[in-house]
């Protein structure tokens, strides 16, 4: 499989995953590290251009003969919908797709999600993924992703343990991290708020198991 990312913060958890429940999975890492940051100083949203873009990689990772795609940016639906609709013979992932079944299962009828980013556009894009009249609350854990990028890991957990603990207190049972780069503070959240925590990259894997008949 091709792991394609965007942000360097996504290639060890996804990896991680990966060795641990699934090890005997052969699989190849793409990683452009300008995707996030061209979209965040653009303004120009998801256009021609970055769809071209996400088709390349898409391209190139479908010639080394993999048999599924996994896109671990979870700001770019629209460029992943559009790579998979050209590839009906492969699975191909959004990073958040798996995420989103297995949490409106857990939340049920009448839950409330909690849904935290640490990339903005993320929010922006995110919530249509989800099915119509889900009860979600989504929040920002706003400076997570630049402390992580300055490499304060602890304060990025806080920010983002900071962002549960709010979601909780607005009656969300269920907390899903949205970025595969705050798979780090699931054991945090979920000390914090005990309750059901959901990490992009365990949901991923459990999906693509499936989806390759593992």
């Amino acid at each position: 499989m091709a792991l394609i990312h965007a942000l360097s913060h996504s290639v060890d958890p996804i990896n991680q995953a990966l060795q641990s429940t699934w090890p005997q999975a052969i699989r190849m890492n793409l990683l452009d590290d300008s995707l996030s940051a061209d979209l965040a100083r653009s303004g120009a949203g998801l256009d021609a251009a970055m769809h071209h873009r996400f088709e390349s990689l898409a391209a190139y990772a479908e010639g080394t003969g993999v048999q599924a795609i996994l896109f671990t940016c979870s700001a770019f639906g629209a460029c992943i919908e559009a790579v998979a609709t050209r590839r009906p013979h492969m699975p191909v992932l959004k990073p958040n797709e798996a995420m989103v079944v297995e949490a409106v299962a857990l939340s049920g009828p009448k839950g409330r999600i909690g849904l935290i980013a640490s990339f903005a556009p993320t929010l922006a894009s995110m919530p249509a993924e989800f099915p119509g009249g889900v009860d979600l609350l989504t929040e920002l854990a706003d400076g997570a992703l630049e402390a992580l990028n300055a490499g304060d890991e602890g304060q990025h957990d806080a920010m983002v343990v900071e962002a549960a603990t709010k979601l909780k207190g607005q009656g969300c049972g269920v907390i899903a991290l949205a970025q595969f780069s705050m798979a780090r503070s699931r054991r945090a959240v979920a000390e914090a708020t005990d309750l059901p925590v959901l990490t992009t990259p365990e949901s991923a894997v459990r999906l693509l198991r499936r989806r390759l008949g593992a």
